[in-house]
C-alpha cells in the first residue's frame, strides 16, 4: 500500500498541495494496514487506525485523510473500500468572531502610534500592520511576509500563502499613502533588508512577536473585557469579510456574485469558508431569516 501512497502525494503535489501532514497521517496509516498484511484499505482498519488518537477531532481527520486517499486509488483498483463519509459524525465549531467598528481599529492605530522608544520604527511598524489588515483583509502571515518587490502601486502581490494561492489585492488610496509614508520612514531608519514589517533589528517580524505586541496594544486601547475572550488580531480580517457582505447589493444573484468575488479576493479555497461570515452579525442572520420566511411563506423564489 505504501507504493500507491507515494504515488497518491506525489499526484497532489503536481496540482501544487504540500502535503506535510497528509504525508505523515497516509505513511502511518499504510504501515498499521502493512502489519496486518492488508494490501488494500478496508473501512474497519481505517476505523481502528483513526481510533489510535485521543480525540474527536483528530480521529475525524485521521480517518477522513484516509477517505479521501480511497476515494482516489479505488478508481484503479475497486479491491480498495472506501470507508463511509464522516464516521465519527465529527463537525467542526468555530468561534464567533469579534467585529470590530471603526472607533475601535482607530483606538488600536492610536494606541500603536505611541508605543516606545520614541523616534524608533516599532511605532511605524504596527500602525501601518494594524491599519493594513483592517483595509485590506490580509491573513496575518500574508502581510509577515510581504516583501518590498511585493508592492506595485496600487496593488500587493500576495504569494502562495495558506492553500498554495498568489493572488493580487488591491490597495485604497488611503491604504497606498499610509503604506507609502510608512515604507518612507521604513527605508531611513532601517534602509536593509527585503521585507516590508521589520523589528527594531531590522529582522522580518514573526507572529509571536506580534502577537504579544498585540495583547499590549488591546490594553492600551482599553479594548480588553472584564469577562469573556479578547478581540484577537486575525479578527481584523473577519471584520474586513462581514462589512463587505453588509454593503452587498440586494438581490439574491447578485448576493451569489458578490459571494465568489469575495472567496477570491480573501483567498479561500473553498466558498464554504466565506458563507460562514453570514452567521456572524445580527444584521447578517436578520436578513437570512428574512428571505427564509419570506420564502417558506410568502412563495418567494
Amino acid at each position: 500500500m505504501i507504493e500507491a501512497v507515494e504515488t497518491y502525494l506525489a499526484l497532489r503535489r503536481t496540482a501544487g498541495f504540500s502535503l506535510s501532514n497528509t504525508e505523515y497521517l497516509l505513511r502511518s496509516f499504510a504501515r498499521f494496514a502493512g502489519e496486518r498484511k492488508e494490501p488494500y484499505v478496508s473501512t474497519a482498519t481505517a476505523i481502528e487506525w483513526a481510533c489510535n488518537s485521543p480525540s474527536t477531532a483528530q480521529r475525524h481527520t485521521r480517518y477522513q485523510t484516509v477517505y479521501r486517499f480511497a476515494e482516489h486509488i479505488r478508481l484503479e483498483e475497486p479491491r480498495h473500500e472506501l470507508p463511509p463519509h464522516n464516521h465519527f459524525g465529527y463537525r467542526k465549531t468555530r468561534r464567533v468572531p469579534h467585529i470590530y467598528t471603526v472607533e475601535e481599529v482607530e483606538r488600536l492605530v492610536m494606541a500603536a502610534t505611541q508605543l516606545p522608544p520614541a523616534g524608533s520604527l516599532r511605532a511605524h511598524t504596527y500602525a501601518a500592520l494594524i491599519s493594513l489588515l483592517a483595509a485590506t483583509g490580509m491573513r496575518v502571515s500574508e502581510a509577515l511576509d510581504l516583501l518590498l518587490s511585493d508592492i506595485h502601486r496600487d496593488t500587493l502581490l500576495i504569494r502562495k500563502t495558506k492553500f498554495q494561492k498568489t493572488r493580487l489585492v488591491p490597495l485604497h488610496e488611503t491604504a497606498v499613502k499610509g503604506l507609502r509614508q510608512y515604507l518612507a520612514c521604513r527605508r531611513r531608519l532601517h534602509p536593509g533588508g527585503e521585507h516590508v514589517f521589520v523589528s527594531e533589528g531590522g529582522h522580518r517580524l514573526l507572529y509571536w512577536q506580534v502577537n504579544a505586541m498585540f495583547r499590549k496594544l488591546l490594553k492600551s486601547a482599553d479594548l480588553v473585557p472584564a469577562s469573556g475572550r479578547a478581540p484577537r488580531l486575525h479578527e481584523l480580517r473577519h471584520t474586513l469579510a462581514v462589512r463587505a457582505l453588509e454593503q452587498c447589493p440586494a438581490g439574491r444573484h447578485r448576493i451569489g456574485l458578490h459571494m465568489v468575488a469575495l472567496a477570491t479576493y480573501m483567498g479561500h479555497v473553498n466558498i464554504n469558508s466565506t458563507y460562514w461570515y453570514l452567521q456572524t452579525t445580527p444584521e447578517l442572520l436578520c436578513g437570512i431569516a428574512a428571505d427564509g420566511e419570506g420564502l417558506l411563506y410568502g412563495g418567494r423564489p
